[in-house]
């Protein structure tokens, strides 16, 4: 039984990080041969961009409810290290940065470059429609 918990929490923590630490150019780019997108990568009825799937692997969306990283419900015109019930870095709690367009924009591209120190080890989202979506997106959770 325990080892079945063990290989289990393994799988779920393997599943939770294989969206982070590796750079856009190395992660998989969701089309089958052919070049059409699979049903995994295109949008879902909740609105939700193809490129969220690499923060989804961290960040739940609903309010109060955190992974590996702070839930991003209503995170959009926050402070940056603000969410009640999850322990963020000291580095993000006196970044002094408000989660807007501009911002997210600039954390995504580089997340470590622009807080140095941040717990999110994210290379960064280069693609800047991608980062679009996602922050559009991000508007729309409450």
């Amino acid at each position: 039984m325990r080892k079945t918990l063990f290989a289990g929490s393994i799988a779920a923590l393997a599943l939770m990080l294989a969206g982070c630490g590796k750079p856009a150019e190395e992660k998989a780019t969701g089309t089958e041969s052919g070049g059409s997108t699979t049903a995994a990568t295109s949008a879902s009825a909740d609105a939700r961009p193809a490129a969220f799937a690499q923060c989804a692997a961290c960040h739940a969306v609903k309010a109060g409810k955190h992974g590996v990283g702070p839930s991003l419900a209503g995170v959009f015109g926050t402070k940056a290290g603000d969410v009640p019930g999850y322990a963020f870095s000291d580095p993000m709690k006196a970044s002094g940065l408000i989660w807007d367009e501009q911002t997210l924009d600039s954390y995504l591209t580089n997340p470590m470059k622009m807080v140095p120190g941040t717990r999110m080890t994210y290379y960064g989202m280069s693609d800047p429609a991608d980062r679009k979506a996602v922050i559009d997106y991000l508007k729309t959770l409450k």
